[in-house]
C-alpha cells in the first residue's frame, strides 16, 4: 500500500518508528470512513428521497476516485516537502468530512467523497514513503505494519463504527467523528514530526510502475486482487438492506450483525498473518476464496428462506464472510512482495491498492444494478461467482510460479 522509496532522508533519526504512530493515527481516518457508510445507506436514502442503488453512488465514486488519483497525485507530489504533503493530504480530508457533515443536497455530499477520496490517495501512499524511509532498512517492515494497522483497525472497526453512531445520531454524526480523527493526526504529524523529516524523496516513475506491471506473476496475482475486491464490494456496501430484507432487522440488530463482522474482520487479518507463516501463502489464499465464495452463496440461499429460518444461516455466513474476506489480505501481500526482487516490491503493493479500489468501485455499481434490478439474491450468487474466479486465478498463478 505504498510507494515507499529506498533512500534514507539523511536528516532523520535513525531506525524511529515514532513518526509511523502518527501516521497511522491518519490511515485509521481514512480506512474508518471509507467502511463506515455501508450500513447507512438506507438512512441516507431515506434523508435524500432517493433509492439505495442511486446513493450507493457515494462508494463507487469514492472508491474509483481513489484508485485513479492515487497514483497521479503520488508522482506529482514528488519534489515536495512529504511532512507538509501529509499534513495538506489529511487537512483536505478533515475538512472534506466536515464538508459532507454538513452537505444540505446530494450532490455536495458527493462532491465531498470524492474530495476524501482524492486527499486519501495522496496520503497513504506518502505516509507509507515516510514512515519507512524514517525507520531505516532494518526496520521499514515495522514502520510499514504500523502505518497500515491503522487501517487494519479500521477494517474491524469501521463498519460497527458507522452503524452505531450513526443509527444513534445520524448519519451525519459519522462524518464529524471522521474529521475529529483527522485533525488529531494532523496535529500528531504537526508536533511530532520535524518538518526537516519530510524531504523530498525518490518516488517511482510511471516507468518504473510499467516494468513491474510487464512481470507475468504480478498481473496474475493482480487479477486475483481485481476480482476478489469485486466480489467483496459486490455485497458490502450493501449489507444493510440484506438484513433489513431478509431477517427484517431494524437499526439495533443492524448495528449487532455488523458488529458480528467487524470482530471476525479482525481476526481474519489477524489469523491470515500467522496461517501465512505456517502453511504458506497460497494455501490460505486459496482456503479464504473458497470459504469467502461459500459464505456468499449462504447468504444468497437464506433470501429463499423466512426471517426465523434465515437467521442463523446469516449470521453464520456474515462471520465466514468478514473472517475470509480479510484473512486472503496478508498472505496475499507476501505473494506480492515474493514476486520479484525485494526493491519493487513496494510498487507492487502500491499497484495492488489502486486494483483493489478499481475493484471496490466495480463490485458496487454491479452490487447497485443487481439491487436496482430487485433481485436480492443476485448479489450473493454473483459475490460468490466472482471469488470463484478470483481462486481459479489464483491457483493458475500459483501454478505457474511453481513451473517458473
Amino acid at each position: 500500500m505504498s510507494d515507499l522509496s529506498v533512500k534514507t532522508i539523511a536528516s532523520a533519526p535513525a531506525g524511529t518508528l515514532y513518526p509511523a504512530l502518527f501516521f497511522a493515527l491518519g490511515t485509521f481516518a481514512i480506512g474508518t470512513e471509507g467502511f463506515m457508510i455501508a450500513p447507512l445507506l438506507p438512512k441516507m436514502a431515506a434523508d435524500f428521497a432517493m433509492s439505495v442503488p442511486a446513493v450507493a453512488t457515494l462508494v463507487v465514486a469514492f472508491t474509483l476516485s481513489l484508485s485513479l488519483s492515487s497514483p497521479v497525485s503520488t508522482l506529482m507530489s514528488a519534489r515536495l516537502n512529504r511532512r507538509d504533503t501529509l499534513l495538506l493530504a489529511i487537512g483536505v480530508f478533515s475538512i472534506a468530512n466536515l464538508a459532507a457533515a454538513w452537505a444540505s443536497s446530494f450532490a455536495g455530499l458527493l462532491a465531498a467523497r470524492v474530495l476524501m477520496a482524492v486527499a486519501a490517495g495522496l496520503y497513504v501512499p506518502n505516509a507509507n514513503a515516510l514512515a519507512g524511509a524514517l525507520a531505516g532498512p532494518e526496520r521499514r517492515g515495522r514502520a510499514l505494519a504500523i502505518v497500515s494497522g491503522g487501517m487494519t483497525i479500521a477494517i474491524a472497526l469501521g463498519l460497527p463504527l458507522g452503524a452505531v453512531v450513526g443509527h444513534a445520531w445520524g448519519w451525519q454524526a459519522t462524518f464529524l467523528a471522521v474529521a475529529a480523527m483527522g485533525a488529531t493526526a494532523f496535529v500528531g504529524i504537526f508536533a511530532g514530526v520535524p518538518r526537516q523529516d519530510g524531504a523530498p524523496q525518490a518516488v517511482a516513475s510511471l516507468a518504473a510502475r510499467l516494468g513491474v506491471l510487464r512481470q507475468a506473476q504480478v498481473r496474475r496475482l493482480l487479477a486475483v486482487t481485481l476480482f476478489w475486491s469485486i466480489g467483496a464490494y459486490t455485497s458490502y456496501p450493501y449489507i444493510a438492506p440484506y438484513l433489513m430484507a431478509v431477517l427484517g432487522l431494524g437499526e439495533g440488530g443492524i448495528s449487532a450483525t455488523v458488529t458480528l463482522w467487524g470482530v471476525f474482520a479482525a481476526l481474519g487479518v489477524l489469523t491470515g498473518g500467522v496461517l501465512n507463516d505456517r502453511f504458506g501463502a497460497s494455501r490460505v489464499v486459496h482456503a479464504a476464496l473458497l470459504l469467502l465464495a461459500v459464505s456468499f452463496w449462504l447468504m444468497a440461499g437464506a433470501t429463499w428462506l423466512s426471517p426465523a429460518m434465515a437467521l442463523w444461516p446469516v449470521m453464520l455466513a456474515v462471520a465466514a464472510w468478514g473472517f475470509s474476506v480479510w484473512a486472503f489480505f496478508p498472505p496475499q501481500m507476501a505473494r506480492l512482495i515474493g514476486a520479484g526482487p525485494a526493491t519493487q516490491a513496494p510498487l507492487a503493493l502500491s499497484l495492488n491498492t489502486s486494483t483493489m479500489y478499481l475493484g471496490f468501485s466495480i463490485g458496487s455499481a454491479i452490487g447497485a444494478g443487481i439491487l436496482h434490478g430487485g433481485a436480492l439474491w443476485g448479489i450473493g450468487l454473483v459475490a460468490g461467482l466472482a471469488e470463484l474466479l478470483a481462486w481459479w486465478l489464483s491457483a493458475a498463478a500459483s501454478g505457474r510460479a511453481s513451473r517458473g
